[in-house]
This record gives structure tokens, sequence and C-alpha cells, in this order.
């Protein structure tokens, strides 16, 4: 009995941490594909400038690096046309950190998909078995899991806000096992393409629709939870 006690309040703090982690690796597999974010980037820095390709040239690049991302290809080769010539866009150094860039959002993917999975299963399980309060358990859940994500982009959003520079350094040693991602904005287009303004523009992005889909969450299991008891003190 206890065995089982255990194993079920372990499965519902699992539950809990994977609200956040799902929502999170959600807002970032969003920003990846948006193909909208990358062209609102190259228009708010004049990044046709900095690279002297015109805005078709820049939509096929980002095309190609949302394809990239979520194919089966190890390495990238994309090329543009710049100034009526073809041109390969990304050197050797900037498809190895392409490579790994790659590794993370498929880290990101595998997250997403596992926190997911157990997240439905768990909630289906609540939701199905129809024993006698656990409906209200998954929404308070829910509504802890939600308060779990907005605590965590919290923390993150004030380090960001605070210092980005900082910030993005820290995730950079921390992601990366190379120095690969240690880029010159004078020759390597990647950096010209996505200059540093971008990832913060990125990250506030992210940190904005993890925070929308957790209140959205939780709102939902706490109008729930105000219905549920009300029908309570109606049956008592």
């Amino acid at each position: 009995m206890k065995a089982r006690k255990a194993l079920a309040i372990t499965a519902r703090w699992l539950f809990i941490l994977s609200v956040p982690a799902f929502l999170l690796t959600a807002g970032i597999g969003l920003m990846v594909n948006s193909q909208w974010l990358y062209q609102y980037g190259f228009d708010k820095y004049d990044v046709a400038q900095t690279t002297g390709l015109d805005s078709t040239q820049l939509e096929e690049a980002a095309s190609g690096l949302i394809g990239y991302f979520n194919s089966g290809e190890e390495t990238i080769s994309l090329t543009v046309v710049k100034n009526g010539q073809l041109f390969t866009l990304f050197n050797e150094r900037e498809v190895a950190h392409l490579r790994d860039v790659k590794g993370l959002i498929r880290l990101d993917y595998w997250v997403l998909l596992a926190t997911g999975v157990y997240s439905l299963a768990y909630a289906g399980t609540s939701l199905f078995r129809r024993r006698k309060g656990d409906r209200r358990r998954l929404a308070w859940s829910v509504v802890g899991g939600g308060g779990a994500t907005l605590g965590l982009i919290l923390v993150l959003g004030l380090a960001a806000l605070i210092d980005f520079d900082g910030f993005f350094l820290q995730f950079h040693l921390l992601g990366f096992a190379n120095d690969l991602w240690q880029l010159d904005p004078a020759r390597d287009y990647l950096i010209m393409l996505f200059p540093q303004g971008f990832w913060f523009d990125a990250t506030m992005l992210v940190a904005l629709v993890t925070v929308v889909l957790a209140i959205i969450l939780a709102a939902a299991a706490g109008l729930y939870l105000r219905a549920s008891r009300k029908e309570l003190e109606v049956q008592e």
C-alpha cells in the first residue's frame, strides 16, 4: 500500500515537472520553425544590407535552414544568388556549428515528445480511471505545472533581461562542447543573418509563448476546480 502511494506521488510530481519542460520545448520548437520570426529579424536588423542578399534569397536561406533542421541530413549545403552569382552561404566552420545546433534541436524535439507522451498518458489515466478525486488531483497538478512554468520563465527571463550577453554566453558554454560558435560577424554569414539582437528577441518570444500556454492550461484547470467544487457543495 505504501509502495503504491509512493508511486502515485512520484508519478504526479513527474507530471508537474513535465509541464514546464513540455511547454518550453514547444516554444523553442515553434521558434525554430517560424519563417515569420526569421523574416522579422531580417527586416528589423537590416540583414539585406549586411549580407548583400535580397529578400527572396533571405527567404530561401530561412527555408533552407528550417528544412535542414527537420531533415535527416547531417550537414547543410545552402546556395544562394548574390550579385547575380551562385554563392555557398556557409563556410566549413559555420556548417560544423550548424550540425551542433541541429543536435540541440533534436534534443529539444525528443524532450518535447517524451514529456508530451508522459503528460498525455498521466492525464488520460486520471481522466478515464474514474476514481474519486482523480480529476481534481489532475487539475491541481496542471495548476502546479503551470505555476512551475511561470517560475522557471521568471528566473530565465530576468537573467536574460539583466545581462543577455552573459546569459547568451553561458548558454553556448553549456550547450556546445567546442568553440565553433565563436564566429566573425565581419565575414561569417550565420552571424550576419542572426545577430545577437535577433536572439534576444527570439528568447523573449519563446518566453512569451511559454507563459501564455502555461496561463491557458492553469486557467482551464482552475475553472474546472471551481466548477467541480460547486458541484460537490450542491451534492452535500
